[in-house]
């Protein structure tokens, strides 16, 4: 089960375009200013969609401390950012703001995005604090500005961060489908870069069929096969990183190796 804008790909791979520090966060390079960061972004794509991934998520990784509520300067760089590097895009493309729904869905609204990823539900501690988002205000957002048809990626489980909620995971996967009209799920590990406890994932997929279920983290060359017996798709960031380094640029080969291996899958 996948989105329209996929096609008839099966068992989607999501890759992670990580631009690097925005205006206004502390690791920003004001001397390399926007141009570079559009010109790293660029270098990414590049071997992204020469390796042969099926859709682009831009995110501001770089951003830390994350926020929960977004920026101006930081919005307003990343929707400049993402405007920048269309042109060179051949796949569809998301956007995630991290932490904050609503920058997410506007930055995505006006940029032509396909998706839009965050945490949209549910009450958590934190290493930012207490982390309660607003999916309503979120989704009237997406609505009034026109864009109904962009879907919305829920993560359930955050990164950084433990669940107030002790609910079963897939009991509120299920619920997040019902009352909050989540677009799809996604299963994440406890930090970036590290993989859902594999449980998760099959209770999660077990429950919901209503909608796809996305692995959101820690997907590598060596356990993507099993993953992908039970996902409809993945995220993949870090793996495709010179040396499996989040903070790194792209590594073609990675990226080449990894599609080799879905494509003998699919």
């Amino acid at each position: 089960m996948v989105f329209e804008c996929f096609g008839d790909k099966k068992k989607v791979v999501i890759a992670m375009a990580h631009i690097g520090a925005l205006p206004g966060a502390p690791l920003y390079d004001a001397d390399g200013g926007l141009d570079k960061l559009v010109e790293g972004v660029l270098a990414d794509i590049e071997k992204l969609q020469a390796g042969g991934v099926d859709a682009i998520m831009f995110g501001n990784e770089n951003d830390r401390p994350y926020v929960f509520k977004a920026a101006p300067e930081g919005v307003a760089a990343m929707s400049a950012i993402v405007q920048a590097v269309k042109p060179s895009l051949k796949v569809p493309f998301g956007v995630n703001y991290l932490w904050d729904p609503q920058a997410s869905v506007a930055i995505g609204a006006v940029t032509g995005a396909s998706f839009v990823r965050e945490i949209f539900t549910g009450l958590f501690a934190s290493d930012m604090g207490l982390w309660e988002p607003n999916c309503a205000e979120a989704a009237r957002l997406r609505h009034n500005l026109g864009r109904d048809d962009m879907k919305l990626l829920f993560n359930i489980n955050a990164e950084f961060a433990h669940s107030l909620d002790q609910r079963p995971i897939e009991l509120r996967a299920r619920s997040a489908v019902f009352s909050s009209l989540a677009d799809a799920i996604l299963v994440s590990g406890p930090l970036t870069g590290q993989p859902a406890d594999q449980s998760h994932l099959r209770s999660v997929a077990e429950t919901v069929k209503d909608v796809p279920v996305f692995a959101n983290t820690g997907v590598n060359i060596d356990n993507v096969r099993d993953i992908l017996s039970l996902a409809s798709g993945v995220v993949i960031g870090t793996h495709f990183k010179v040396d499996g380094n989040t903070w790194n640029a792209v590594d073609a080969g990675r990226v080449a190796r990894f599609m080799d291996v879905v494509n003998k899958l699919r």
